[in-house]
């Protein structure tokens, strides 16, 4: 990051009026991740932990970055509306370091409700020494006229063109992600409180590979899972400072995805079992589950297209026997058709389902993302199918509730002759309002994991 240059006075002293101000840690760290989003398409989810061991922040400071920047993220939308008709030209003119500042200055206004002038002052501080004097003027003015137009609600008031773009604007998300997540739940009765949940802080979820769950619940201090067996859920806390976790006997890994590799072993099964493949394993949550979960003697081939997510499958399966990753394009495979009895396809998606943990990604991605991913994913689900003999079953899985990721893909495939839908919810009795038709679909607000989806195809010929 750069700062500007000091300023000497005489005999090289500086006047007290030009003094660099001590720079808040928490509010520097969670521009920086802002920043960072903005210039390079970090996750927010990866660099965050990262700066926060690297600057040692105390817990209180460590949780206050970590609110300003998801929340800052997660609201950017809003933030934007509001910031549009308060800066004289716009948005996409400004300087993307001050537009990051005054994302950041107004968070702490409009929906921490930070005493205005710390919220006001700190950010001035933050521009003066991030990018120079002169912006520290506009940020100053701009923020202060965030402040005379009052909280969220107030703003709302005053932004809201109707009921949809209110109930975007409320639980920051863009409109084509309220429609998309309106379809998959088949209207308005549960659609606020899913968008909701899906801006409230997850939990963090482990599971329990290679050991006891109630060894790890011992451990963690966490609670067992609702829902899978290996699942352990924390309230707070560092997971990786459990030995557990830091060993490969446990992971971090959602409830949802858990329950996901799950649907893949509980599904019924014609013939002989020898061979499981995870299709799209990387970074090999998934595949590690798997391979703790296998019967005696099946052999589990995991492949990614992209070497460096390959490898990461290495690392999650480095204490497995009998397993073989591979750096593989699933719609051109090296293996030969029907050599899996077990085929799982965790598509690539659009990430619907996440965006609890990846708060960026909700105004990264477009509508227009859409199409191509679907088309991706029928072909991958094409060759998975190839992939499975006759009698076996493949898992399609995405971490989007969107239908034309989930439902149309489906429907595309089931309407060949060789093809078998099979129910999803009979399998997993134990788990409330999973049906999405013959299919499975988890939510944040019914089962408090990502937006899982789920379908089971057979193999009949």
């Amino acid at each position: 990051m750069t700062r500007p240059p000091r300023k000497g006075g005489r005999n090289g002293r500086r006047h007290p009026a030009t003094r660099r101000p001590v720079l808040d840690g928490a509010r520097l760290t969670a521009y920086d991740v802002l920043d960072a989003v903005s210039s390079r398409e970090a996750f927010a989810n990866l660099l965050l932990p990262q700066l926060l061991r690297e600057r040692q922040l105390d817990p209180r400071d460590a949780g206050f970055a970590t609110q300003l920047a998801y929340g800052a993220l997660r609201a950017r939308g809003t933030l934007d509306a509001i910031l549009t008709g308060l800066v004289s030209r716009p948005l996409a003119e400004l300087d993307p370091r001050v537009l990051d500042l005054l994302r950041l200055g107004a968070y702490q206004i409009v929906d921490l409700r930070v005493p205005s002038h710390a919220a006001v002052d700190t950010t001035v501080d933050l521009t003066r020494a991030i990018v120079g004097t002169g912006a520290s003027g506009l940020v100053n003015a701009v923020l202060r006229k965030v402040a005379a137009g009052g909280d969220r609600a107030a703003w709302l008031e005053a932004l809201a063109a109707g009921a949809d773009e209110r109930l975007a604007l409320a639980t920051d998300h863009p409109r084509w992600i309220v429609d998309a997540w309106r379809d998959a739940l088949g209207g308005d009765e549960d659609l606020e409180s899913a968008l909701l949940a899906d801006d409230a802080a997850p939990e963090v979820h482990l599971v329990a590979r290679r050991m006891d769950r109630d060894e790890l619940v011992t451990e963690s201090g966490g609670e067992p899972g609702p829902w899978s067996p290996y699942a352990v859920r924390l309230g707070g806390g560092d997971p990786g400072r459990l030995a557990s976790v830091r060993s490969g006997r446990a992971a971090v890994q959602d409830e949802g995805s858990q329950l996901a590799a799950l649907l893949l072993t509980r599904a019924p099964l014609e013939g002989p079992e020898t061979a499981w493949l995870d299709m799209c394993a990387g970074p090999g949550g998934k595949s590690g589950l798997l391979a703790a979960t296998r019967p005696d003697g099946v052999r589990l081939t995991a492949a990614d297209r992209a070497p460096h997510r390959a490898e990461l499958v290495r690392q999650a399966l480095r204490d497995e026997q009998d397993t073989e990753v591979l750096a593989a394009d699933g719609t051109q495979p090296p293996w030969a058709p029907g050599s899996f009895d077990r085929v799982l396809l965790d598509a690539p998606c659009t990430g619907l389902g996440a965006l609890r943990r990846r708060p960026e990604v909700r105004w990264r991605r477009t509508a227009d993302d859409v199409a191509p991913l679907a088309e991706l994913q029928t072909r991958l689900l094409e060759s998975a199918l190839r992939s499975a003999r006759v009698g076996g079953v493949v898992a399609y899985v995405t971490c989007s509730p969107h239908t034309a990721e989930t439902v149309a893909v489906i429907e595309a495939a089931a309407a060949r002759d060789d093809v078998e839908v099979l129910p999803v919810a009979p399998l997993f009795p134990e788990v409330p309002d999973i049906a999405r038709g013959d299919h499975g679909q988890l939510w944040p607000h019914r089962h408090g994991t990502d937006a899982m989806f789920m379908a089971l195809l057979r193999r009949t010929r």
